[in-house]
């Protein structure tokens, strides 16, 4: 049974969200999802490159107000 697991890093700053994402990614299970929120501009761009070189898919991103929903599925 595959979870959606949120992963608060609102108000940290470049690497932060992201450092944050892959250590959640390392405990989630394959088939899991996991929504990154982040203030931090350059979520837009570092989340998605670093899921097309690891291999993961990326669900969803989008900006609400001042954060970004950025949702990732681990393929593998």
């Amino acid at each position: 049974m595959s979870e959606h697991k949120i992963v608060d890093a609102k108000n940290t700053y470049c690497p932060g969200p992201l450092m944050e994402l892959i250590r959640c990614m390392k405990q989630a299970d394959v088939g899991d999802t996991l929504e990154l929120l982040s203030t931090d501009s350059g979520t837009a761009n570092d989340v998605p490159e670093w899921v097309a070189k690891i291999g993961h898919e990326l669900v969803s991103s989008e900006q609400i107000d001042d954060v970004w929903h950025v949702t990732v599925k681990k393929v593998k």
